[in-house]
């Protein structure tokens, strides 16, 4: 087999701009608020628009794309996700804005999904941390510098061109695919059973980042999140969910999703708590601030590609345990944050803790990847990328109740909400260390089995 890494840097392309689309509109939404003459609430649905069915439809299309063409699914995902992001920069009124969105957003869970299973497909396996580092690292990359990129979009060229920057880059991934992709089988149509499947685990799933998205500002919206227990219950225990699971027990890849979770989520806290921190409370300005915390993502951006290598030579358990490790350092190095602490000397820390989450990354993705079945990836895919998703919404929520519990003193609140992240990102640490245990899968039906 010969190692296409063309198409790796497709997967890694797609992946920065699916992922920049997760944050870059943040910034704009008072501008898109008065652009189109509505309030700031109906704004943030440009933003949840396109959140919501992300991680709604990740497992739903996981379980469609196992079996299907490769080929048509990035393809048809990409036009669709270009064609939305034309149709929300020419938003007439707030309604056009959402329902673009919300198309985009569907379409961005398809590349989400594929993204892993392009990468982990174009390389031989002794190339596969290598391949499956591009993607992990260009991802994060585009949700973290996503706020920076609007800023300078926003303040140069108006909100529009918020949602038209990353058309040039889908076009240019759409042209490589199209001549390097083999053909490789056509997509297939949902039954009743899957549609009832996908409703059912994508309601549950928009409940809950509902809930953990705007609870975080009123408390009263975290009881929401009971309404995600019925559905997500019902789809776990019935034929849509058994096989998730099964896959997941069998190749023994539960502690590594929480590990995927817990760093995700100690990152995410981490960021919310340092830029609060740093202009609120020490004052510094925006534009420090913003240069301060891309320390993160340029130690994550010159750690990714070494972390791959590393993981192809040595084993990819030992440098993604290596990278957690490096990462909770970085973060717990934060929790004595006081007062007195210059952008440099926190910059320094976050720097450490950048290179830790690039070692990680790749070697992760590599090693949940490469114990999937062949003929599972797309769900594992998708499982991973929920169990993500789900850490960047939960760490700024849980950073933000412990911020509102801690002490009325000075900083009490910072060091809550870093201690918090602190332990998130330890938590992953063992949770990588140990390796899962495989059982024997169980069969979906008489003729569906999963191997191991």
């Amino acid at each position: 087999m010969k190692d296409r890494w063309v198409l790796v840097a497709v997967a890694g392309a797609l992946s920065f701009v699916a992922m920049l689309d997760m944050n870059i509109v943040n910034v704009a939404l008072a501008d898109i608020a008065e652009g189109l003459h509505v309030s700031a609430a109906t704004a943030q649905w440009a933003a949840l628009g396109y959140q919501l069915p992300v991680v709604a439809l990740l497992l739903p299309v996981g379980r469609w794309l196992d079996g299907a063409g490769t080929r048509p699914a990035l393809l048809g995902a990409t036009v669709g996700f270009a064609l939305c992001s034309a149709l929300a920069a020419l938003s007439p009124w707030a309604a056009w804005l959402i329902a673009a969105r919300i198309g985009q957003g569907a379409c961005g869970a398809v590349l989400f999904v594929l993204m892993p299973v392009l990468a982990i497909r174009a390389v031989r396996p002794e190339a596969r941390a290598r391949a499956m580092s591009v993607p992990a690292t260009l991802g994060p990359l585009g949700a973290v510098t996503g706020p920076a990129v609007g800023g300078l979009l926003l303040d140069h060229l108006g909100w529009r061109w918020v949602f038209l920057v990353k058309i040039p880059f889908c076009l240019l991934a759409l042209i490589v695919a199209w001549k390097a992709m083999p053909a490789d089988g056509a997509l297939r149509v949902p039954d009743r059973r899957a549609l009832a499947d996908s409703l059912a685990v994508a309601g549950g799933l928009a409940a809950l980042l509902l809930a953990l998205t705007l609870g975080s500002e009123k408390p009263t919206w975290f009881l929401l999140a009971a309404a995600a227990v019925p559905p997500l219950w019902w789809w776990l225990r019935g034929p849509g969910g058994r096989p998730v699971t099964g896959v997941l027990r069998a190749a023994g890849l539960f502690r590594a999703h929480g590990a995927v979770l817990t760093l995700a989520a100690g990152f995410a806290a981490m960021h919310y708590v340092v830029a609060l921190h740093l202009q609120r409370d020490d004052g510094v300005s925006a534009t420090a601030t913003g240069l301060t915390v891309l320390a993160f993502p340029l130690g994550m951006a010159l750690a990714g590609p070494l972390g791959g290598r590393l993981a192809d030579r040595y084993g990819p358990r030992r440098v993604a345990v290596t990278g957690a490790s490096l990462t909770a350092a970085g973060l717990l190095l934060l929790v004595p944050l006081g007062d007195g602490w210059s952008p440099p000397e926190v910059a320094w820390r976050l720097a450490l803790a950048g290179v830790g989450m690039g070692l990680n990354g790749g070697p992760t993705q590599a090693l949940v990847m490469g114990a999937a079945p062949a003929e599972r990836t797309a769900t594992v895919g998708s499982t991973v990328q929920v169990a993500r998703s789900l850490g960047f919404t939960l760490g700024p929520a849980l950073a933000t109740a412990a911020w509102a519990l801690a002490g009325p003193g000075p900083g009490d609140g910072t060091r809550a909400g870093l201690a918090l992240a602190a332990v998130s990102a330890c938590l992953a640490v063992p949770l990588l260390a140990l390796p899962g245990r495989r059982k024997a899968a169980v069969p979906e039906r008489a003729t569906d089995t999963v191997s191991t």
